[in-house]
């Protein structure tokens, strides 16, 4: 059966006049006439046999069936965009594209990319950091990493490690502070946490039978990892990850003052198109981070 499209031209401008509000953006966006535009739109409307927009004194509105249209054509149009500049990019096969969220880039990742590197030197990576996961189709990524909790559903994943949540601090604070060493002690401390994660105080004061705490409380910063330095400064005590704080822990730049962990629902996972021939780059990558993840304590 062969495909019924309409004019390009005409879905451009129709396109371009709603993501604008008006023809005269879409016509500064094309460096024609607004008369050129409205022309194009119009013959999409005759095309189609419906009205795309209801005409304002200040610009246009879409009409329903228009705002249907436009979402539609919207997600096409910029697949075409995405396909086009995929194609006319120069194949770089030494290039490995990571997404992944900041906490874990620069507490997990990063300190353990030396010894990827040694394994695979003419391999280059870039690093984009965002809590969003991946969207393949649109973005240059080869691969992401994110934490959710529920187990992905189908190929293209692979599962690095659980969640433990526990507290930390610096160890001057626990020296000046012992009552630290009993869960009830964090009455009249500081909490900082992630603006991501607002359920892991209440979770872990839950586990650890304590209601006289607010754990919604305290300081929130807009990622972990300003959380983790701020308990190193002696801002209060972190409700960390272990995973995150393991080197730390290691070194003595943070101390768990509370044995008590625990395990929540989620997990970290390597994701990549399900739907490409898995390149060598990101093979290679994810059989080294799959191993360098077993050495991770979930428990």
């Amino acid at each position: 059966m062969s495909r019924r499209l309409p004019p390009l031209n005409a879905v451009r401008a129709f396109e371009a006049v709603a993501r604008h509000g008006s023809v005269t953006g879409a016509a500064r966006e094309f460096s024609v006439t607004q008369g050129a535009v409205s022309r194009h739109v119009v013959a999409l409307e005759q095309w189609l046999g419906a009205k795309l927009f209801t005409r304002r004194q200040r610009g246009v509105e879409l009409t329903a069936k228009g705002a249907a249209y436009f979402r539609t054509l919207k997600g096409a149009l910029d697949q075409i965009d995405f396909a086009t500049r995929q194609m006319q990019m120069s194949p770089d096969e030494n290039l490995l594209r990571l997404k992944l969220p900041p906490t874990f880039a620069i507490r997990w990742l990063v300190p353990r990319l030396a010894a990827f590197h040694a394994l695979h030197p003419g391999m280059n990576v870039q690093i984009t950091t965002s809590h969003d996961t991946a969207d393949f189709d649109r973005e240059d990524v080869d691969a992401c990493i994110h934490s959710q909790h529920d187990a992905p559903a189908g190929p293209g994943f692979r599962r690095l490690f659980g969640e433990v949540l526990l507290p930390v601090c610096s160890p001057g604070m626990l020296a000046r502070e012992p009552k630290l060493r009993e869960p009830r002690g964090l009455a009249g401390q500081v909490l900082l946490c992630s603006l991501n994660r607002p359920h892991d105080w209440p979770l872990w004061l839950a586990a650890a039978g304590v209601d006289a705490i607010d754990g919604n409380g305290g300081l929130k910063f807009e990622n972990a990892a300003l959380a983790y330095q701020a308990a190193i400064d002696e801002l209060g005590v972190m409700i960390a990850q272990r995973a995150l704080v393991e080197d730390d822990l290691k070194s003595g730049r943070l101390v768990n003052p509370i044995p008590v962990s625990v395990r929540t629902s989620g997990a970290y996972y390597l994701a990549y198109p399900p739907n490409r021939p898995r390149s060598g780059r990101v093979a290679a990558f994810e059989d080294w981070i799959v191993a360098q993840a077993q050495g991770v304590r979930e428990g």
